[in-house]
């Protein structure tokens, strides 16, 4: 019996990010930093401390997560 486990036809090729990807990665960016903004002061104030990832950071992985399932569809 043939083992198909190791077929390299199996493996993916890693997702071109054209211009498209970066418009919507922008665009989603760009909309996000006012909402990670605030709940980024909410969390600061509730918590009561500056050890937490900031608002760029937050709206950089929203983008980050949402435009590729954009593009899976």
């Amino acid at each position: 019996m043939t083992d198909f486990t190791s077929s390299e036809a199996h493996h993916r090729r890693p997702m071109r990010r054209g211009a498209e990807f970066y418009l919507y990665f922008t665009l989603i960016f760009v909309l996000a930093l006012p909402f990670s903004t605030g709940s980024w002061v909410l969390d600061v104030i509730t918590r009561r401390t500056l050890n937490l990832h900031g608002p760029l950071a937050r709206a950089w992985a929203e983008a980050d997560r949402i435009t590729p399932l954009i593009f899976s569809v």
